[in-house]
């Protein structure tokens, strides 16, 4: 029996376990329902369960064999602030909460692979299956990370998904090198002079030096990044003054970052204080850039790639697996994994649906035997039983 049937023997019991995560939601670091799930239905499969590690995050271990060589499985937990437009019977019963993203999902999958791997026990090893908080910027990975992840729980590699919808139920998506970008979000404070806005004159306008720093932003991807360098900078807010009449002191322009290597990072950063700085001053302003990293760039190891892409297809076939697929400009923050780690990060197909962040979108249960099977299969493979 192939590892997808055998979950699947499990449908029933894991769909009600995601459909429970769904109806009660959890936003990033405050996952402690979802976590002391995850944590009870690990024991009652007999690993070993660590709570708490990096906040919410579970860490079960499960050991086989006399093997010391260790492999991560990892998926997120948390939900995104956002009220649910579904009819579903199971929908989101908190305000300003739903899984928009899927890690319902993920996390069941996870489980269904610990499920696997104690019945079968097919591997020589140990199996860190990391549940964490916190992936939708919130910083849960690098928690994790601060909270000694690795030196508590060792691995030789880490692997880890994310479901696509509009994609094939059962076809998967996965690239070497650069497969997601990194993001960083930024805050440029404009700080001039105010005044009534019958007498410009006396000002030293924000607004007004606000409105051209942000189209001088543009600049730095098209005239200062080598043209091979894929990259955004988008700006997404401008917030200044709070009345028809009056000159603001302060106008701030918020916004996002995004590029394939931290050193095309380091470029971005470099490159907005000092376009700010330097518009501001021309109209005789100051600026003040506040940028943060959020997301490295998820960079996929060959080695690791390739062994996720043949596990996938011995589970579904070669023609179901797509080694090439584009980078992605969204990010993910199991790159701080990646970065610590080797290993590697697939997407699976869920079939046609709403995009995820979208109040409309649903997760498809019948994923979830394919997810759980290529995280047992993966360990399989690389933890070979003699």
């Amino acid at each position: 029996m192939s590892p997808i049937e055998a979950i699947r023997r499990h449908q029933a019991e894991l769909t009600a376990f995601r459909r429970d995560l769904h109806a009660h939601p959890e936003l990033g670091m405050a996952e402690f329902r979802t976590a002391e799930k995850v944590a009870t239905a690990l024991e009652a499969l007999g690993i070993e369960v660590h709570r708490g590690v990096g906040g919410t995050g579970v860490v079960g271990v499960l050991r086989n064999g006399s093997g010391n060589r260790a492999i991560g499985l990892r998926a997120d937990m948390d939900a995104l602030p956002m009220d649910e437009l579904t009819d579903l019977p199971f929908r989101s019963t908190v305000k300003g909460a739903m899984h928009a993203c899927g890690h319902d999902g993920h996390t069941t999958m996870l489980l269904g692979a610990a499920k696997y791997l104690t019945e079968t026990r097919n591997f020589d090893g140990i199996v860190h299956f990391i549940f964490q908080p916190g992936e939708e910027g919130c910083g849960g990975a690098l928690a994790m990370l601060e909270d000694g992840l690795f030196e508590r729980f060792p691995c030789d590699a880490i692997y880890g998904m994310h479901n696509r919808p509009n994609f094939p139920l059962g076809e998967f998506a996965i690239r070497s090198g650069a497969f997601m970008a990194g993001g960083a979000f930024f805050d440029i404070t404009i700080t001039g002079k105010g005044a009534h806005g019958a007498r410009p004159e006396a000002s030293i306008d924000p607004v007004l030096a606000a409105c051209h720093v942000t189209a001088a932003l543009q600049s730095i991807v098209s005239r200062n990044l080598s043209p091979r360098d894929v990259a955004v900078i988008s700006v997404t807010k401008v917030v200044g003054g709070e009345a028809y009449n009056i000159i603001p002191e302060t106008a701030v322009i918020s916004g996002t970052a995004r590029f394939f290597s931290r050193d095309v990072g380091q470029q971005i950063e470099e490159g907005l204080k000092r376009v700010a700085a330097g518009v501001a001053a021309g109209f005789g302003a100051s600026a003040n850039v506040d940028y943060r990293l959020i997301f490295a760039p998820t960079i996929n190891a060959p080695e690791h790639t390739e062994a996720l892409a043949a596990a996938a297809a011995e589970l579904v076939g070669e023609d179901k697996v797509a080694r090439d697929k584009p980078p992605a400009m969204a990010s993910e923050d199991f790159s701080f994994m990646l970065e610590r780690v080797p290993g590697a990060y697939i997407n699976f197909g869920i079939g046609d649906g709403a995009e995820v962040h979208n109040p409309r979108y649903q997760f498809n249960d019948e994923a979830i035997p394919y997810g759980a099977a290529l995280f047992a299969r993966v360990v399989e493979k690389g933890l070979v039983k003699g």
